[in-house]
């Protein structure tokens, strides 16, 4: 079931994922991505903050073979570090400012992406729930 396809991916919110890659996905973007876009931009004057191509990711990391469980597990692990780096951060941290998909980006608003992107990745995970008992 976490690994069904449907017959055509035309109408999906999020990238063309199965289940479980999107999942995975969401999970490695929480680490590879915003874990280490949140370091760079409190640590570094206007870093730039490298996209992650998710599709890439789900092939060269397998995902298709990932194990449900221990990916749940991992990515509470994974947003249970991402409060810890939230938590009592000052409103002047929260201002500061990385290059983010070529524009300016406060901090904070890296946060709006960050729900932003779970909500998309929950979207599909409810497409692909619609089209398997459709």
């Amino acid at each position: 079931m976490h690994n069904w396809q449907p017959w055509s991916w035309d109408g999906i919110p999020s990238e063309r994922l199965t289940a479980i890659e999107q999942v995975c996905h969401v999970r490695d973007i929480e680490r590879d991505g915003y874990h280490r876009r949140i370091r760079r931009t409190l640590a570094e004057e206007m870093p730039i903050l490298e996209d992650i191509h998710g599709e890439l990711l789900a092939v060269e990391r397998r995902y298709l073979d990932a194990n449900v469980e221990e990916v749940f597990a991992d990515f509470r692990v994974a947003r249970a570090e991402t409060v810890a780096l939230l938590t009592g951060l000052s409103a002047i941290q929260m201002q500061r400012v990385a290059l983010f998909e070529g524009r300016p980006t406060a901090l904070h608003n890296l946060f709006h992406f960050l729900c932003s992107h779970d909500n998309q990745h929950l979207a599909g995970l409810h497409w692909l729930l619609g089209k398997m008992n459709g």
